[in-house]
């Protein structure tokens, strides 16, 4: 292969909307959540925002993020330039998480082998899960305490507190 016709291959994988990551944005309205894509305010454009849940999701490519498993292997070619393109997107990654930490957002992150069809229903599963904790993190029921004053703390109701006593039953 040519390097004209590397760089048109290359240049041709698409950034947005991929495959992986039409499989997370419809499963996750077709259980209800409504989201942003491509939120350009936020440090590393996530690739879904979910302001309710304070939430963003990034779905990476596992050698264009330097994942460790199976699908990921570095080049035969020219490999200096790859490992050093692919620690530079590594790095990015921490720094860009580290800053939308910084600003209250939960980060989650979604690895294309985590989508593949044998893991992809758990991985989901998964992702739902992750979130309804989420939400119940960040505007969870907190417990209720009485006021230190109350006669009775544990009275939750608006009336007396009474004795329940059983009653015997008559039998014929």
């Amino acid at each position: 292969m040519t390097p004209q016709q590397r760089h048109h291959c290359m240049a041709s994988i698409p950034s947005r909307n991929t495959k992986p990551e039409m499989v997370v944005r419809r499963f996750l309205h077709a259980h209800g959540l409504r989201y942003r894509i491509h939120v350009r305010r936020l440090p590393g454009t996530p690739d879904i925002v979910l302001r309710r849940y304070r939430t963003v999701i990034f779905v990476n490519g596992c050698f264009w993020h330097g994942h460790p498993c199976e699908a990921y292997r570095t080049p035969t070619t020219r490999t200096e330039f790859w490992s050093a393109k692919i620690a530079r997107n590594q790095q990015r990654d921490l720094l860009q998480q580290a800053k939308l930490k910084r600003m209250g957002w939960h980060v989650i992150r979604i690895w294309e082998c985590q989508l593949k069809p044998k893991v992809r229903q758990q991985t989901l599963q998964g992702l739902l899960h992750t979130l309804n904790h989420l939400l119940l993190v960040n505007y969870g029921a907190h417990p209720y305490t009485a006021a230190p004053d109350s006669p009775t703390p544990a009275t939750l109701a608006a009336e007396e507190p009474m004795e329940y006593t059983t009653k015997k039953r008559v039998t014929d």
